[in-house]
């Protein structure tokens, strides 16, 4: 699978995710300069060829729902909750303070 420029960009961002933070799908957009690019990134995040070793499962939505993801929600929140995030109705919780800053 050949990777895009842009996938590239999103998954060197993604991957500086720390462990036991989340990120937004947002975010990542604007820090490799692409604000408007929110749901590319999520595009390019479900076609990740370097799963298990990219935190995809790490980036969310603006509003601190879970969002999508390759291997389903249940997966997501699981990996999340392995790394201390606690997901309560589908958001995670304090999000503010979860929230990495990229």
């Amino acid at each position: 699978m050949k990777i895009t420029s842009f996938q590239n960009l999103v998954y060197q961002t993604t991957v500086k995710i720390p462990k036991g933070k989340v990120s937004t799908y947002g975010a990542i957009a604007r820090a490799i300069g692409r604000p408007k690019s929110s749901r590319a990134t999520g595009n390019a995040l479900n076609k990740n060829p370097f799963a298990p070793g990219m935190p995809c499962h790490r980036v969310v939505k603006n509003d601190g729902k879970v969002g999508g993801f390759a291997g389903g929600q249940k997966a997501k929140i699981k990996l999340l909750e392995k790394e201390e995030i606690e997901v309560r109705d589908g958001r995670i919780v304090d999000f503010a303070n979860k929230l990495a800053r990229l």
